[in-house]
């Protein structure tokens, strides 16, 4: 049964915090679910659009973009097996989101539980897991072909684990990643500073900015590429016919506006098997740090200020 008003935070303007109220009546559409959130995650693009509103949400607007839970309710054309389900989602920044007891979401968005992986974990894990996915998916395999990471936090951290299962050499350019860490990693080579770089390399991945992949662009061999985490670089660094880069974006968010069908199977799918591979430790993502549901505007300003992953715990009736 579908609640006729459910716990939520909502949006009340840019750079003003949120505030704790309820949403409407849920109605489902053929090929939607309702999930029941037992965690809630926060990332970098949550905050930020609290701050900036760039989308101008209309207050009362409920954030948030991952969220794990269990399905409560199915649409009409939805199986009623799906009911019970533990399950992991990211959904779209314009829609009600993560922050509250109850979201709804797709049925081909939702990325099934595996036995074995916590909540709290599994709600930290849809965007910063799936980003990593689609920058390593840009970079075609070549044998014995070296990759530069640029920036390392949540995202990077799972990003060169994924390039070392491809086969790839990976060298880490971050002033905050400990020696132990990129040991741990399999890192290569660390750099602390751009200069301090004396490889070339087959692609360059870069969490930091555009302006700080494009300064990159120089270590790239011909035909190398260059994936852009945040933004992209608008304009080519080398003159047409030259060395041939090729640049790449990765826009998780832009899927649930232009991704087909089978762009979200192959997704979801990949996702799964991810999350199979963190259960199995195959993979290894931090714990993050877990608020409860009422102080989400403290665990906002914690992800924001200590660059940690945050999530926040299940809603209380």
């Amino acid at each position: 049964m579908t609640p006729t008003r459910y716990t939520a935070w909502q949006f009340q303007g840019a750079n003003t915090p949120l505030v704790l109220g309820s949403g409407g009546a849920v109605e489902l559409a053929d090929d939607e679910l309702l999930i029941e959130n037992q965690t809630s995650g926060i990332n970098p693009v949550d905050w930020k659009f609290i701050e900036s509103d760039p989308l101008a949400w209309p207050h009362g607007h409920t954030p948030g973009v991952d969220g794990a839970g269990v399905v409560v309710a199915t649409g009409a054309g939805v199986a009623d097996n799906w009911l019970g389900t533990p399950v992991a989602y990211h959904c779209a920044l314009d829609a009600p989101g993560s922050f509250a007891a109850n979201t709804v979401v797709k049925e081909n968005r939702v990325m099934r539980i595996p036995q074995g992986l916590p909540y709290d974990l599994a709600a930290a894990l849809p965007c910063p897991l799936l980003t990593a996915w689609q920058a390593v998916s840009k970079i075609p395999y070549a044998t014995h072909a070296r990759v530069l990471v640029a920036g390392m936090g949540y995202v990077n951290k799972l990003t060169v684990q994924l390039l070392r299962q491809a086969g790839f050499s990976v060298d880490v350019l971050s002033s905050s990643l400990t020696i132990d860490g990129a040991t741990q990693l399999g890192v290569d080579t660390l750099f602390r500073q751009p200069e301090d770089i004396d490889k070339t390399y087959h692609a360059v991945i870069d969490a930091v900015s555009p302006d700080n992949a494009a300064q990159l662009v120089q270590h790239l061999q011909a035909n190398g590429h260059v994936v852009c985490i945040l933004g992209r670089i608008e304009q080519p660094v080398d003159a047409p016919f030259t060395r041939t880069i090729s640049y790449h974006e990765v826009a998780l968010g832009a899927l649930h506006q232009y991704g087909d069908a089978t762009a979200w199977q192959v997704l979801m799918r990949e996702g799964e098997a991810l999350l199979g591979q963190v259960v199995q430790e195959r993979l290894c993502a931090d714990m993050p740090a877990v608020y409860p549901f009422s102080e989400l505007n403290t665990a906002l300003a914690h992800s924001q200020q200590h660059k940690q992953k945050t999530v926040i715990g299940k809603a209380l009736s």
